[in-house]
């Protein structure tokens, strides 16, 4: 399990895990504490991130934010300028 800081109120608590076809990694957005949105990504051998979780983040980002946020936290995901 990896936690990744996007600013005082977000936070990304991250994790793999196994499958019957292989792993997937799982992103549970958390706003003050709260849990607030979970999505998934399925890989069959290997990923080709350039970090560990990037891609589920991105998706997480892309799906729950909007406008200038999205942007900001897309960026700090790109730049891995995430706590």
């Amino acid at each position: 399990m990896k936690i990744f800081t996007l600013d005082k109120r977000f936070s990304v608590v991250c994790e793999w895990k196994n499958t019957r076809n292989g792993f997937k990694h799982e992103a549970t957005l958390c706003s003050n504490g709260e849990c607030v949105a979970t999505v998934k990504c399925c890989y069959l051998n290997r990923t080709w991130e350039v970090y560990e979780y990037e891609s589920v983040l991105k998706k997480l980002i892309i799906l729950h934010f909007k406008g200038a946020e999205k942007v900001k936290y897309l960026e700090a995901v790109k730049y891995r300028n995430l706590k």
